[in-house]
């Protein structure tokens, strides 16, 4: 139909304060040409900064703001019924400082869990008892068997977490990627779930 168009909300966008969030950026409009572009520059919300930091932009604001600009559309919905804009203020400064503490800390907190581990299953008499097994001889530091270990650790580290530096070896997602990805949903659910408690609670007061 000429006068109909199908809207898909993206589930989280990033905008600048003071920004005018128009519909193409909180969606994706599909349509008669003419008329998808005169639904993107509906205007929708005015980004202040009593919104800081997150706003929720829910489907039933959506229709209302463009049934506003053209009240004889038809419209057709599917995907997310909800928005999660992300205001930014200000691009961060990347400390250099806090990098190289963070990275110490994590390496020689992951140095200590491993030796502690070691420790706790007896790894170095494991060591000794295959290389008695395999040499027929007896060596209280079985470095032969050790250096190979020591090197297939680290190298099953950066295989299992699908990194190295910036470059990854294949594009499926590392065990970390999942679990930050993961968090972020339940995040994201929680900002949702809190921002229209508050919104039918100012309904309540009004």
């Amino acid at each position: 139909m000429e006068n109909m168009v199908y809207i898909r909300m993206r589930y989280r966008v990033h905008v600048h304060r003071d920004q005018n969030i128009k519909v193409k950026e909180i969606a994706k409009v599909l349509g008669p040409e003419q008329l998808v572009r005169k639904v993107q520059e509906v205007f929708v919300h005015q980004v202040s900064i009593e919104d800081k930091t997150l706003v929720i932009i829910d489907m039933s604001q959506l229709l209302e703001k463009i049934l506003e600009s053209i009240p004889d559309l038809e419209i057709q919905t599917f995907g997310p019924t909800q928005t999660i804009v992300e205001i930014i203020y200000q691009k961060r400064k990347v400390s250099y400082l806090a990098i190289t503490a963070v990275w110490l800390l994590l390496f020689f907190g992951a140095a200590l869990t491993i030796m502690n581990y070691h420790e706790d299953v007896s790894m170095q008499e494991v060591h000794q008892r295959l290389f008695k097994i395999i040499t027929g001889r007896e060596d209280s530091k079985p470095l032969l068997i050790q250096i190979p270990y020591s090197i297939g650790l680290g190298l099953g580290m950066i295989l299992f977490f699908n990194h190295f530096f910036r470059k990854k070896f294949n594009e499926e997602p590392s065990p970390l990627e999942v679990e930050i990805f993961n968090y972020q949903q339940d995040l994201d659910q929680f900002v949702i779930m809190n921002e229209n408690k508050e919104s039918v609670k100012q309904l309540d007061e009004r």
